[in-house]
């Protein structure tokens, strides 16, 4: 922590001129900057003043600023022990154990001053997982986009994922959802035969366990098998025909199948489902394009570019509809899109309409 200095106003006139002096030098020399001076002062105040809690407080928040985490310590615990009510030592010994690797000695005082940041990354350093991402969301919610606190959230999130799914494969090893954590492990590591071994176990132990046919399905499309894909697509839409992500693989392995009716009407389905989705609206322009539906392809497109406004999503809608354009004879159209395609995604400025720059 920094910042944090204490001078107790007219406290100071309670402990020796020498001593005042001391705290006065230490103070102007922490606003100038000069830590090295500010500590030699505050500790000799501690010196001329034993008793004095202020000294103590204000040497150990010089040591914490100076990145001087566990000679911090000792200063900061005296200063509680000659009072107890300073919350502000509290926090700044809660820091400075937590900074010198006392994650579990940091703990009690982090949670008797509410300081969830620290104690959320304590309670991840002593495998408090599921208290450590509470107060690390909570913390998060107050600073969105902190670097550190998403890197925390993200390392006790995994961590805990981790420890459920060691617990799963332990105790229930001839599960369905055992074979599929395992699978799912062995598809990140592109274990490609063996991942579909276990998710194919899962699926005869328990074939209607939701999202088996699913992933099984995305391996097979990794490896572009297409017909084996769209079977397990099928089969997971039988089972859930209202999800709208399994409604949108399946249109897009039909269509590579070249079954564009049947992958229209599922990518139709998929957007209903769930609307703006610019993968399935991508999609859902090309089957309506082999469809002959040039309509609606440009209005899909359109929609990609739209909501995306750059990445690759929508550099290829640019690239799709500056080639619908020239099927239309609309040159000047096609000709601005192929712009817009090879534009950097900085510069790049997406119309909400193609067709309303050039009417």
């Amino acid at each position: 922590m920094r910042g944090i200095f204490i001078c107790l106003g007219l406290a100071w006139q309670t402990v020796s001129p020498d001593a005042a002096q001391h705290a006065r030098a230490g103070l102007e020399a922490r606003q100038a900057g000069k830590l090295t001076d500010a500590i030699s002062e505050f500790r000799q105040v501690t010196e001329l003043a034993p008793d004095f809690p202020a000294g103590f407080v204000n040497l150990g928040a010089a040591l914490l600023e100076h990145h001087e985490y566990a000679a911090a310590v000792a200063p900061l615990k005296r200063s509680l022990e000659l009072d107890p009510g300073l919350t502000g030592a509290e926090q700044m010994l809660g820091y400075a154990l937590l900074s010198s690797g006392f994650a579990a000695e940091a703990i009690p005082h982090l949670e008797k001053t509410h300081t969830q940041d620290a104690l959320g990354i304590a309670q991840l350093k002593t495998g408090k997982l599921p208290e450590a991402i509470a107060n690390l969301n909570a913390a998060l919610a107050k600073r969105p986009n902190d670097p550190d606190l998403l890197y925390y959230l993200g390392r006790a999130s995994g961590l805990l994922s981790k420890e459920v799914f060691d617990t799963l494969e332990a105790a229930y090893p001839n599960s369905a959802r055992a074979h599929q954590s395992l699978a799912e492990n062995y598809a990140a590591l592109r274990q490609v035969s063996e991942a579909e071994a276990e998710y194919q176990t899962a699926i005869r132990l328990r074939p209607d366990t939701p999202d088996v046919h699913l992933a099984l399905g995305e391996l097979y499309s990794l490896a572009s098998e297409w017909p084996k894909a769209e079977d397990e697509f099928r089969s997971e839409a039988k089972l859930q025909p209202g999800d709208a992500e399994t409604a949108y693989r399946l249109g897009a392995a039909l269509l590579q199948n070249g079954k564009t009716k049947e992958a229209k009407a599922q990518l139709e389905l998929a957007d209903k489902l769930r609307p703006e989705m610019p993968e399935t609206l991508l999609s859902l322009g090309k089957a309506a394009l082999l469809d002959g539906d040039l309509s609606e392809a440009e209005k899909a497109w359109t929609q990609v570019v739209a909501i995306e406004k750059d990445g690759p999503l929508a550099k290829q809608a640019h690239f799709n509809l500056a080639s619908l354009y020239r099927k239309k004879g609309q040159l000047h159209q096609a000709e601005h899109e192929m712009e817009l395609f090879k534009m950097p995604a900085s510069k790049r400025t997406a119309p909400t309409s193609a067709n309303s720059q050039y009417q």
